[in-house]
């Protein structure tokens, strides 16, 4: 069954078609809710917060096609992720004044396997890892990112330096660690 057709037996209550179109999304939604929280389950509550709200507003989406609807799956789990991060006062976004015109080089993490690139994003403070998953993961800009989070634009930017600077740590000690 194509997506087009899920939806729309969706809409009409088919509770085969609901389960259908949550196997088929809950994968790639799961990853974008763990980039965001601490901790598997509450990547799992976000998830199911986040298709309670998908099947609820089904009737409103007008479908234009697959990659658009993925989007409009995916945007709800990264709200759904901040509010819960906001809900439980887990974002905590201070300003650093720093010099951010100083680019931190962080392709080498690119090499990573991603199960260790995902480990050491999820080991870094939350506000740091919720503006770098907005920024560098997502290509949120650093004025969407301000409106979302209720910062300044340059609260953002300091956010994100942070944390490259502190993956680009972690990643010079992990290679260390190995002798490279």
């Amino acid at each position: 069954m194509n997506t087009e057709h899920l939806i729309k037996e969706c809409r009409s209550g088919d509770r085969n078609a609901q389960r259908l179109l949550y196997q088929q999304l809950s994968a790639p939604m799961m990853g974008v809710c763990i980039r965001y929280m601490k901790n598997q389950q509450d990547a799992e509550d976000v998830l199911l917060e986040g298709f309670y709200k998908v099947f609820k507003n089904l009737e409103r989406l007008d479908y234009e096609n697959d990659k658009a609807f993925f989007g409009w799956v995916k945007r709800i789990m990264i709200n759904e992720a901040l509010m819960k991060l906001r809900k439980n006062k887990e974002i905590q976004i201070m300003s650093i004044n720093e010099d951010l015109d100083k680019e931190i080089d962080i392709s080498p993490l690119k090499s990573l396997e991603t199960a260790d690139l995902l480990k050491m994003i999820r080991s870094i403070p939350v506000g740091y890892r919720t503006v770098f998953n907005l920024h560098e993961v997502e290509g949120y800009s650093h004025q969407e990112i301000a409106e979302q989070l209720e910062i300044s634009t340059g609260t953002s930017k300091s956010q994100l330096f942070k944390a490259k600077k502190l993956l680009r740590e972690m990643l010079n000690e992990k290679n260390e660690e190995y002798g490279s």
